[in-house]
């Protein structure tokens, strides 16, 4: 199937490699001259497990390309997969600027293109967007929803990290529309993935990856709280929640049931405010919900407070980016405590094998720049130095060479994301264990 992919982010950037290495020919289309030239000569323009090696293999046997240019790209092909950005406005809305500038575009193309076109919305929307993004392709092309083209709801399920295996065993695909030739081209689209597809109502698609960011957001501020608790009593919080995990008949996962740092990246906390924001609009009282991100910013202030208690200067950060094997600095926790203890005097260092300031762009770059515009200054590679430099070392997240550390006694150990190698170290510090 010929294939176009509108945004060539973390889900574009994936869908992209993976459909290709399907069989499938899929061109990318971004504006920015970076993603399309790092596709265009065979490089992912992230970095995420596996994802080099698929886009390079992809390129090589040509079935992907990148272009700035839309037209080509619709004329081209029988399916456009919508994977650009929905970020959040100040008040929590979600700005879909992006999402609507891509049906304009492809209702320019559909005027004088001829054959059926499926659009799949991947992006993550409010409910009400499908069918307004189809009010716009039908005003401007000119041509009638469902007997010209369809849109269909396809909501991702990838989680930073494991895309690409999550990719080809998703728990579930889920399709909504209102037309069933767009169903089954997308049904036909996803035939090799190990996984049920689902057939759902559009608003249905469009609604579930809310509940399930938010619940998964209220997992991680649950267990975070059950720590503090546990800490306090003199109680090793992981083994109850090792115990609490057992249960699958009610409790349904543990992925996100291990107590430590706040959680970020850019979908639960986005996602939260979303659905905090439908919910205030519909003059609903949500007090669950609103009190998610509450939790997860007392459990930063957490970490800060446990840092300063310590009464030293110099600080080692291992890892700014939310999670290990990626990226992505977008509502990284940890980067609001390095805010505030840079403002409060702190001389603080950060590793992280995965950041170059050279290789980021769009919103990851942005962000960092706007909270950290010294950030540059902060960053170093040299570890050994660095550790000899150090009076307090902050671990965040579970890179594995963060395991293989030799630590001197005197140094003191914080330690944000559960790494038991450490704990029997002298100056060990667990954050809620």
């Amino acid at each position: 199937m010929e294939i176009s992919i509108f945004g060539l982010g973390y889900v574009g950037c994936v869908s992209l490699g993976c459909l290709a290495n399907n069989g499938h020919r899929v061109v990318g289309v971004d504006v920015v001259d970076i993603k399309v030239d790092l596709i265009n000569s065979g490089k992912p323009t992230i970095i995420e497990k596996d994802i080099d090696a698929i886009i390079e293999k992809s390129f090589n046997e040509g079935k992907i390309n990148a272009t700035k240019d839309f037209r080509k790209a619709v004329e081209s092909t029988d399916v456009s997969i919508i994977c650009v950005g929905t970020p959040s406005s100040a008040e929590g809305h979600l700005d879909l600027t992006y999402i609507f500038n891509t049906a304009a575009q492809i209702g320019e193309v559909l005027k004088n293109k001829k054959g059926f076109h499926t659009i799949a919305i991947r992006s993550t929307v409010m409910p009400g967007t499908n069918e307004k993004y189809g009010k716009i392709v039908e005003e401007i092309s000119g041509k009638k929803r469902n007997e010209d083209f369809a849109v269909v709801s396809n909501p991702e399920f990838l989680r930073e990290g494991t895309a690409v295996k999550d990719y080809y065993n998703p728990p579930v695909t889920v399709l909504g529309s209102d037309s069933e030739k767009g169903l089954d081209m997308m049904e036909s689209l996803y035939k090799e993935l190990n996984g049920p597809i689902e057939k759902v109502g559009i608003k249905v698609a469009e609604m579930i990856k809310y509940v399930n960011n938010s619940f998964h957001a209220l997992k991680i501020t649950f267990a975070n709280e059950v720590g503090n608790i546990c800490k306090k009593l003199n109680i090793d919080s992981h083994e109850v929640m090792r115990l609490f995990g057992m249960d699958k008949q009610l409790n349904i996962s543990t992925y996100y049931f291990k107590p430590g740092f706040a959680y970020g990246g850019s979908c639960l906390p986005k996602d939260l405010k979303a659905l905090q924001t439908l919910s205030h609009d519909y003059y609903l009282d949500t007090p669950v919900l609103n009190s998610i991100d509450k939790s997860n910013s007392f459990q930063k202030e957490l970490a800060l407070n446990l840092i300063e208690s310590k009464n030293k200067k110099r600080i080692l950060i291992l890892g700014i980016s939310f999670k290990p094997g990626t990226d992505d600095l977008r509502y990284s926790p940890i980067i609001d405590v390095i805010q505030s203890l840079s403002g409060k005097g702190y001389d603080v260092k950060i590793i992280d094998k995965n950041v170059h300031l050279s290789k980021l762009v769009g919103k990851n770059k942005s962000f960092i720049m706007e909270k950290l515009p010294h950030i540059a200054k902060l960053l170093t590679t040299d570890i050994q130095q660095a550790l000899s430099w150090a009076e307090i070392i902050v671990f965040t997240n579970k890179e594995k060479e963060f395991s293989k550390l030799n630590i001197d006694d005197e140094k003191i150990i914080i330690d944000l994301a559960h790494i038991e190698e450490y704990m029997n170290h002298q100056k060990y510090n667990g954050l809620n264990w």
